[in-house]
């Protein structure tokens, strides 16, 4: 075997895990650190001949490694070592280094806590931060601690917090080596805002196809991105170049031809995260990134998760670039400016913050853990995810109400899918739809058999997928119309079968009886059940009360209910990708929802009614409605104050009389006037409805029905009979002036209250009248005959000795029929033209 980089710091590796027991492995890719470490510690003292197992975080990466391992010992894969993925094992009796993934470790853990036969268990590519791997350490250390102290645990990585992750192994030692890289020329291409990613990309693929020599790795966030730049790229390259996707859903024949250089031509690899980690990729001499990664980000408050494209931290890209340089000086040319460059995070959050943790939930319960700080974590899980996903457990019946495993709970865990999928295929087997059930999951969990449509949208009808599943059976795998993927549904026919095998063979008894497929698929998705909403047949509301949209075009389009299996959760409407119909009955049949029926009195703003109705809803889900002939005369009343509030205050019969006490009382609270008066504001009527308005409500159901109401009369009621006494003496809505006529005041609130009278009906009165207990002088408007205003004043008596004359010369010139005495203090107030007696002639 030739040396690697990693045979240097080896003695130490031994060393520390020899004594300790446990070590953190820091070395850069191409070191050797995945494929020769396990084959060199073989024969390590304490291993004692038990065997080795290494999780890593991507099926392409453990079976690449397997086989690579294999290759160094001159064996075939299966013999000293194996590996063991998702429907996949190579292993047999002679197989001492066993490389997992996809939680099959933590399967085995849950199975055997000690390990049996296990010495020492390596966790590659640690610093990915995968779910499956926070989990299985996470158990690993617990199973350790209390049942196994000889369990030998090796954590690798090539960009890693070693202190952080050696803090969780008990202080562990921490061995750094180095690796087999060459320098890498960094080139920024920064691209303009508004040009579109394929576009920079094929324009770097083509500036580095010119400046390099060897094979290219293009980085892209995923599938869709690199059928895209593929269909470019195959357009305008020269013929002798070949172009290859890499991705992990992609059959295993062409991910080889992918990783593996055969014949001379030039090669362009479209990868996406997936060639980040340990997998060797021959060939390649310059790397291309696009500068962005795909990842899933869970929202708790909804249960959703939502695809977000986003940027690569600074540990992805410097893991990227390096993949230049595993051959020889390389070029890595990166779509971002420098500027960018130095914002980006330092390192990709781990997807345990991010993610459904449903499954872990699950398997952490199974354990024997019912909260997550019983275990060591380095990143501990959000208390918002967990509850959630504890709360979906309890909803599809494998929790209790105390947050034990139930027998179905544990019948779920044993198929080792996540939870939804479980209790659909357990549900499915009870009702005699084993086969429907199981393809169903395969259906949702693997890629789309339905082939994407260029620019367009994909039916999301999971019926129709069924349908065409059958069809590629029937032709034995072909593919009569071109619109499906073969390769895809060979990989869901393959998941369904595995399924149909691990739920066992049919007890004979059927407790259920038959489902849709939208039936069966609520039982693992109840809180993905949606409704209709809208006249468009495009949108519908989930039951937990959020949107999501369908393509007008769709066929589903329009269906009453849908359950949702897919869906982005977008920022304010989620998208649905598969769903299926589901008819209300079988909703109302489904034991894991739980229905309620229940009287609804509320406010119709649309009608401006109360509406009363007896409502059969399913969270915010209302799925039927009948009127409710005898509503509860309170709830009513509730609904109708309910309204009030929603039309405002100018829905109420306001009149003249109403305004002006309500001002009069204003007044009062203003002047500080002695005693309890109400704030009788529009905001604060409409603050304590209830308690004023809320009495006078009976029998009141429309708008139209509240103009019967005698609004002073109510108002004037929020007033005791002492006080409504206390404010006529203090603000009397009248005053009788010296002519014996009786003038309303307008009371101002934030001014002070007018009487406006004819100046003739004044004469001989000194002083300016008051109200408020003689405390707030009245602004009189003296009005001519013509009720127009000559001499606004608060100073009555200094009108007449300063004022008047002049006033006098003008109104007499153009009344001169009225009565206009020289010395109004000694004149008869009057209201007529002229006073019968005089006082001048």
């Amino acid at each position: 075997m030739q040396p690697y980089p990693i045979h240097e710091v080896l003695p130490e590796i031994l060393s520390a895990l020899a004594v300790s027991r446990r070590a953190v492995l820091c070395a850069p890719p191409g070191s050797g650190k995945t494929t020769i470490v396990p084959l060199e510690l073989l024969d390590a003292p304490w291993l004692a001949g038990r065997s080795i197992v290494m999780l890593e975080p991507r099926r392409l990466a453990a079976r690449a490694s397997a086989e690579r391992m294999a290759a160094l010992r001159g064996e075939a894969v299966g013999g000293t070592v194996g590996y063991a993925i998702r429907f996949e094992r190579a292993v047999s009796a002679a197989t001492r280094i066993e490389v997992v993934t996809e939680g099959i470790l933590t399967r085995r853990l849950q199975a055997d806590p000690m390990l049996s036969g296990v010495g020492l268990v390596i966790f590659d590519e640690f610093h990915e931060r995968n779910l499956h791997g926070d989990l299985a350490l996470a158990l690993c250390l617990d199973g350790a601690d209390a049942l196994r102290d000889d369990l030998r645990i090796l954590v690798m990585s090539a960009t890693l917090d070693a202190e952080q992750v050696s803090g969780l192994l008990g202080n562990a030692p921490v061995v750094r080596g180095e690796g087999r890289s060459h320098p890498v020329e960094i080139h920024y291409l920064s691209r303009p805002a508004d040009e579109a990613m394929e576009r920079g990309v094929v324009a770097g693929v083509k500036r580095a196809l010119r400046e390099t020599g060897g094979d290219l790795l293009v980085f892209l966030p995923g599938v869709a991105e690199i059928r895209r730049v593929g269909q470019r790229l195959g357009a305008e390259l020269d013929p002798g170049v070949a172009v290859a996707p890499l991705y992990g859903d992609l059959e295993h024949g062409r991910q080889l031809h992918a990783i593996r250089r055969s014949g001379s031509r030039r090669r362009v690899v479209l990868a996406t995260a997936i060639a980040e980690t340990s997998l060797t990729i021959e060939g390649i001499g310059a790397v291309v990134d696009s500068g962005w990664s795909r990842v899933p980000r869970f929202d708790p408050n909804t249960g959703l998760t939502r695809l977000e494209t986003v940027r690569v931290s600074r540990a992805g890209a410097d893991q990227r670039a390096g993949r230049a340089g595993r051959l020889g000086p390389g070029h890595c040319y990166r779509l971002w400016s420098p500027a960018i460059h130095s914002g980006l995070t330092p390192h990709r959050p781990p997807e345990i913050l991010e993610a459904d943790l449903a499954h872990l939930v699950l398997e952490l319960v199974q354990w024997g853990v019912r909260e997550p700080s019983d275990l060591r974590w380095i990143s501990p899980p959000p208390a918002g995810a967990f509850a959630q996903a504890r709360d979906l457990l309890r909803a599809i019946g494998a929790l209790d109400g105390r947050g034990r495993l139930t027998p179905e709970g544990t019948r779920m865990a044993a198929l080792a899918v996540h939870p939804r999928l479980a209790a659909m295929m357990l549900r499915g087997a009870a009702s005699g739809q084993r086969a429907l059930a199981t393809d169903l999951a395969a259906l949702v969990s693997e890629r789309d058999i339905v082939r994407r449509i260029p620019g367009g949208a994909n039916p999301v009808d999971l019926e129709l997928r069924l349908d065409l599943l059958d069809r590629w059976r029937a032709k034995a795998g072909g593919d009569r119309d071109g619109g499906v993927d073969t390769a895809a549904c060979a990989r869901v026919d393959r998941a369904s079968r595995e399924w149909r095998k691990r739920l066992g063979p049919p007890d004979g008894t059927v407790s259920d009886a038959t489902l849709s497929a939208g039936g069966l698929l609520a039982h693992g998705y109840p809180d993905r059940i949606a409704q209709a909403a809208g006249g468009d047949g495009t949108r519908y509301r989930l039951v937990g009360g959020r949107a999501a949209g369908i393509d007008e075009a769709d066929p589903l389009a329009g269906s009453g209910y849908l359950v949702v299996a897919h869906l982005d959760a977008g920022r304010k409407e989620g998208r649905i990708f598969l769903a299926a119909p589901i008819l209300l009955e079988e909703i109302r049949a489904i034991r894991v929802q739980v229905i309620t029926h229940h009287q609804e009195v509320r406010w119709d703003p649309d009608a401006e009614r109360v509406v009363a109705s007896d409502e059969e809803r399913l969270d915010r889900l209302t799925l039927s409605r009948e009127k409710l002939e005898r509503p509860d005369p309170e709830r009513v009343a509730e609904a109708m104050l309910s309204g009030v509030r929603t039309m405002g205050i100018d829905s109420l019969p306001w009149n003249q009389e109403a305004r002006r006490w309500q001002s009069r009382l204003l007044c009062l609270r203003e002047w500080g006037a002695a005693g309890e008066w109400p704030d009788v504001t529009d905001d604060a009527l409409m603050a304590g409805l209830e308690n004023w308005l809320g009495p006078w409500l009976q029998g009141v159901t429309r708008r139209e029905q509240l103009q019967r109401l005698d609004l002073p009369a109510i108002l004037k009621g929020m007033l005791d009979w002492r006080s409504r006494e206390r404010m006529e003496a203090l603000a009397p809505e009248r005053l009788r002036v010296p002519s014996g006529s009786l003038k309303r005041i307008e009371y101002r609130p934030g001014a002070a209250p007018v009487l406006a009278v004819r100046l003739q009906e004044m004469f001989g009165c000194t002083d300016t009248p008051r109200v408020c207990g003689g405390r707030v002088p009245l602004v009189l408007h003296l009005l001519s005959p013509a009720q127009r205003p000559v001499q606004v004043t608060q100073d009555l008596r200094g009108f007449w000795e300063n004022t008047y004359r002049e006033v006098r010369k003008e109104l007499k010139g153009r009344y001169p029929k009225h009565y206009w005495p020289e010395e109004p203090l000694k004149a008869s107030p009057t209201a007529r033209v002229r006073p019968k007696s005089p006082d001048t002639p």
